[in-house]
Parts: structure tokens; sequence; C-alpha cells
């Protein structure tokens, strides 16, 4: 049972801080993981750029099916400390040791280091999901306002920022300054998994979850209803495949990109700093334009920039070209990152005003199956790349082909497949003046009940 009104509490300044420390602690795992495994895989472990790609398309495949199991569980969860919260404090040590795990496989020959990957991965994948999952759903529960759930995600988006900043300026240049690049990420991830555990359990500790629910539990029936005829969730989760495919191909490519087509590793600290520095300077304005022009318009022009910037990154000449590339889409994409989550919460009220029932786990598990498609395939067309053009791990210089399968991976993919993302939500049905009326009809339907309710007992 909520602790608040249908609307809930008006949000706490801690709260929304903690939110964000929630998105940072998922990172800590998630970041490390999409920047560094592959090049892990390919240049520490010994395994080839092709089986690497299987790997990651098999796996994050699997580890996508497994949300919507996920989501069911935490929709029918109920605890004095709320549906989602418990998850954030005992899940949090189980990812984080895994993550250890995955980046410290020990010499067991070609098959054994293979199957090892398999197993760690896999085990990281369902970890992940049991802690992310209801984080995601967290927000929904917090707060039903455009501009205060713009707020959360702007939180998110700048906790998750910050760590993925802070890993491409102090990890990235010491991949050149080490002869032991197995204990260096063994002694990464270790540290990195003690400031996970203090980021989860602050999240823990300061969020609140305020939105009333009429079911407590949906049952198996009431979840696929609410999902088979929510259009708005569909048409976003295709797109936001193709968010997921660009960037990720993006990120997995880019230290490659810097370090083999431009031989300029020592400059992936200024594009993590201007990450860092955009998104401080666009994360607060995010719910000012959310508010002036509506989420729709403003991710669809997000896209085409940072499609534009991509496709500029891709041919480009020089690394400075290249760097103002990327650093010019940089603010676009932050801004995607950032709606793409109010738009997710959403999708909540819509299922609620078709169905009757609220189930913020069945439709965040839905939004991030289909996200972790978009991320297998992104990572996997990266790896792929690279394979067919015949990149060698490991070697001192690359061919021109395999150069150019890394600026097709940075550059040219994420281009079209972001443009393409924007354009499809011209069809997102579900503006902010039609959520505004059906969170009105919602209410009002509560309120009906509750007289309804109240006459029954007075006649009674």
């Amino acid at each position: 049972m909520a602790d608040g009104p249908a609307q809930g509490r008006p949000l706490r300044t801690v709260g929304v801080v903690g939110y964000g420390a929630g998105d940072a602690a998922n990172n800590v795992a998630f970041m490390l993981a999409t920047q560094f495994l592959l090049l892990y895989y390919t240049d520490v472990a010994g395994i080839t750029a092709a089986a690497a790609g299987t790997l990651f398309l098999v796996l994050r495949v699997f580890d996508a099916v497994t949300d919507l199991v996920v989501g069911r569980i935490v929709d029918r969860t109920s605890t004095r400390f709320g549906k989602f919260r418990p998850y954030l404090l005992f899940g949090a040590v189980p990812l984080l040791l895994l993550s250890i795990a995955t980046f410290t496989i020990p010499p067991l020959g070609e098959t054994g280091v293979l199957l090892y990957a398999y197993v760690t991965y896999a085990m990281l994948g369902i970890a992940y999901t049991f802690v992310n999952i209801p984080y995601g759903a967290l927000a929904a529960a917090m707060t039903q306002e455009p501009a205060g759930r713009a707020k959360l995600a702007s939180a998110r988006t700048i906790g998750g920022t910050v760590v993925g900043a802070a890993l491409g300026a102090v990890v990235a240049p010491l991949l050149d300054r080490t002869d032991d690049l197995q204990r260096f990420f063994t002694t990464t991830t270790v540290v990195l998994a003690v400031i996970g555990i203090v980021l989860y359990t602050f999240c823990f500790l300061s969020v609140r979850e305020t939105v009333e629910r009429d079911v407590p539990a949906a049952s198996l029936r009431q979840s696929v209803q609410i999902m088979k005829g929510n259009r708005p969730l569909l048409i976003l989760c295709v797109s936001a495949v193709l968010m997921l495919l660009a960037q990720f191909s993006k990120t997995t490519a880019q230290v490659y990109y810097m370090r083999d087509v431009f031989d300029a590793l020592s400059l992936m600290p200024i594009l993590s700093i201007s990450q860092l520095v955009v998104t401080f300077a666009v994360a607060p304005v995010v719910p000012s334009l959310v508010r002036r022009w509506g989420k729709r318009p403003v991710f669809i022009t997000s896209a085409v920039f940072s499609g534009a910037a991509s496709l500029v990154a891709f041919v480009a000449p020089t690394v400075w070209i290249a760097m103002g590339a990327l650093m010019i889409s940089l603010p676009a994409v932050m801004i995607m990152n950032i709606v793409i989550w109010a738009f997710e919460a959403d999708t909540v009220e819509y299922g609620e005003w078709r169905t009757g029932v609220r189930a913020e786990g069945i439709i965040y598990s839905a939004f991030s199956f289909t996200r972790k498609v978009g991320q297998a395939l992104g990572a996997s067309f990266a790896a792929y790349a690279l394979a067919l053009t015949g990149y060698v791990g490991g070697a001192e210089t690359q061919t021109e082909g395999a150069l150019w399968g890394i600026r097709a991976s940075a550059g040219l993919l994420p281009g079209i497949f972001v443009i393409a993302a924007g354009l499809l939500m011209l069809a997102y049905p579900l503006t902010d003046a039609v959520h505004a009326r059906l969170v009105a009809e919602i209410e009002e339907r509560r309120r009906t009940a509750a007289d309804d309710e109240s006459h029954e007992v007075s006649a009674s």
C-alpha cells in the first residue's frame, strides 16, 4: 500500500540526488563492461573478436529475456521497505562481486577461458537485471508529475555519466601505462565494487515510493493485457533499440577509434571530461525544455543532431575534427538519454488507464528487454565489424580495412540508427497533453471508486 496521494509527495532534493546515485552505482558495473570488456576479452583474455561478438549477442539477448521474468517477480513484491527499494540493498553485493569475476579470467586454455567468460558474463547480467529493473521502475512510483520525472531522469543521467566519464578519464589512459593488464583490471573492479556498494546504500536510504496503486500485484493475465495494447510502449521500445544500437556501437568502438585510427588514446580524458561538463550543463535545463516544447519534439531534434555529428566522425580526416564531432554530439545524446526515461514512466499511466492496473515492474522490464536487445546488437555489431575487416587483437598496427571497420562502428552505424530512432517517434501518440488527460481520468476513477466504497459502507 502506498504511503501518499496518487500524485506522490513532492520530490525531496535528497531523493532526487539519491536516485542519481543509484544509476551511478548501476554504471560501476555496467559502463566498465560497456567500455572495456571487449578490449579485455580480445587483448587480455585472448578471445577473438568474432567469438566475443557472438558472446555479447547470445548473452545479452538471454539477459533481455530474463528481464520479463524479473519484471513479474518485482511486480509481485511487497515489503515494509516498498516494492522496489529492497532490491537495491540486497542485490548490490552479488552484482559487484560478479563484476570482479568477469574481469578476472584465470588461464584455463582457449576453451576454458571462453566457457568462463560465458558463465561469468551471464551471471553478471542476471544480477544486474535484479537490481536495474526495480531501480528503473522506481521513478514511476516516486512521482507522476512530468517535470518531476524529468528531474529524476536528469539525475540518473548525471549519475551514470559521472561514472562513465570517470572511467574514460582515469581508466582508459592507464591502459598504455601498465604491463600487467590483468592485475590492473582486477584491482580496478575491486575498488569500484566498494564505491558501488556505498552508492546503492545511499540510494536505498534516500528514495521513497509514494504513488498510489489500486492493485498491489498484477496477475500474469493482467501483465499480458497491460503490455499487449500499449502502443506508446511498443513504439518507444523500437526507438530505444535503434538508439541503443547507435550508442553501444559507438561506446564499444570508441577506445579502438582513438587508439588505432588516430593513435590518440591520451585524448580520451578530454572526451570524458567534456561529457561530464556537458552533462552538468544540459541535465538541469532538460525539465525546462520539456515544459516548453514537450518530450517528443526535444527527443526527435536531438536524434537528428546526434546522427549528423556521428556521420562527420565516420569520415573525419584528423583527430581534432573527430574529437569536435564527438563532442558536438554529446549534448544531443545526453538529452535523448534523459528524455527516454520520462517517456517510459508515462507508458505506465497509459497501461493503467487502459486496464485499471498499475504495473511499473512489467512495463519497465519490457522496456529494459528491448534496450538490452539494442545493447547486444550494438556491441556485437562493433565486434563483428572488427572481425570482418581484419582486426588483430594486440597487434601494433591494423590494416586499412580494419581501421575503416572501426570508423563504421564509431560513426556510420551510430549515425544511421540514431536518426532512425528519432524519426520513429513521430508516430508516438502519448504527448504531454494526452498524458496529462490520462492521469486526470485515472484520478477521477479513483475518486469515484472511493466515493462508491464510502456509500456502500454507509448503507451497510
